[in-house]
């Protein structure tokens, strides 16, 4: 396998009002601007995406203002909304047990921001924070835990990136119930599955524009709502093969680190990136490597910055 060298790094930011996040968000926003879709580019298609946020987080709103008025960016405003993104597939693999949530996250990397993030927005949340403020997987400190993959489907309708309804879920539910519930009255704007973990209960639940929230049959995910996966998305993503992989593992951590579950870079360069291990009862995650790990907590989070090897020599 050919090995490849990605930088993460971890800071906290607060609430978001003292400078810390908009530095690093400014840093970024070259590269980001460019994922805003045409909507979000005119007065009245920013307009529009304030109404929906407004509509479907309130409790974001003072959030959001917050952080677009820190940024101080033309589209800003609309680009933090995530309700006119262009749309990205991961090919991930996660499974809730036991209390605990473990995922793999794969794609390009230069395509993942790489940023674990301690925030204070509405109350205190660690994650693997992805375009400027959504996140790929994170906890709360109500014992919460949440870590999305992509359905495998091409539907694409009007609704939010799943980042920022990760982001939304964490910061305003304490239980899995609660999160599913919410989940109910939020459009989505692609297929996505998401594993929940609170201290009683684990759930995966598949989401899109086009269908209403599904429980899947456990609490583990790759990257399908629904059989039979075609040959072809078979040979791409492995879905199949991953989630029997995962289910037949269980939430083990040497498993993931490992093919199938660890993935060589594809024919377009994505990869497992990382995989993360949620202990959200602890307030504890540690992201792993094939070669170190990086443990962090709501009780003693390090900022700073990691070159990690991905993947082995052949």
């Amino acid at each position: 396998m050919r090995q490849q060298h990605k930088t993460f790094q971890a800071i906290e930011v607060g609430d978001g009002s003292d400078g810390r996040w908009a530095a690093h968000a400014r840093s970024l926003w070259q590269e980001m601007e460019g994922l805003l879709t045409e909507e979000g580019r005119t007065p009245q298609g920013a307009d529009r995406l304030r109404a929906l946020f407004r509509a479907h987080m309130p409790e974001l709103v003072s959030v959001l203002d917050r952080l677009a008025d820190q940024l101080d960016r033309p589209q800003a405003e609309a680009f933090l909304t995530h309700a006119a993104l262009r749309p990205f597939s991961p090919a991930c693999t996660q499974i809730g047990q036991n209390g605990t949530l473990l995922r793999n996250y794969d794609l390009r990397p230069e395509q993942c921001e790489g940023t674990i993030v301690s925030s204070c927005f509405l109350r205190p949340v660690i994650g693997m924070q992805d375009m400027l403020w959504g996140l790929l997987d994170g906890m709360n400190d109500a014992g919460l835990a949440i870590s999305l993959t992509w359905g495998g489907r091409s539907a694409y309708g009007r609704g939010f990136a799943i980042l920022i309804l990760v982001r939304y879920l964490l910061e305003t539910c304490d239980t899995v119930d609660e999160a599913v519930d919410r989940l109910r009255s939020l459009p989505v704007a692609v297929p996505q599955n998401l594993t929940l973990v609170d201290p009683v209960k684990a759930m995966t639940v598949f989401v899109g524009p086009d269908m209403s929230p599904t429980v899947a049959p456990d609490a583990c995910a790759a990257n399908h709502q629904h059989l039979p996966v075609t040959d072809e998305q078979e040979q791409a993503l492995r879905t199949q093969e991953r989630l029997r992989a995962i289910r037949g593992a269980g939430a083990d951590v040497a498993a993931m680190l490992k093919p199938p579950l660890y993935r060589p870079a594809d024919q377009q360069g994505s990869r497992t990136l990382y995989t993360a291990h949620y202990r959200p009862i602890e307030g504890r995650v540690t992201y792993y490597w094939p070669d170190e790990s990086w443990q962090q907590s709501f009780g003693h989070f390090t900022s700073g910055s990691r070159t990690v090897t991905l993947g082995r020599a052949d």
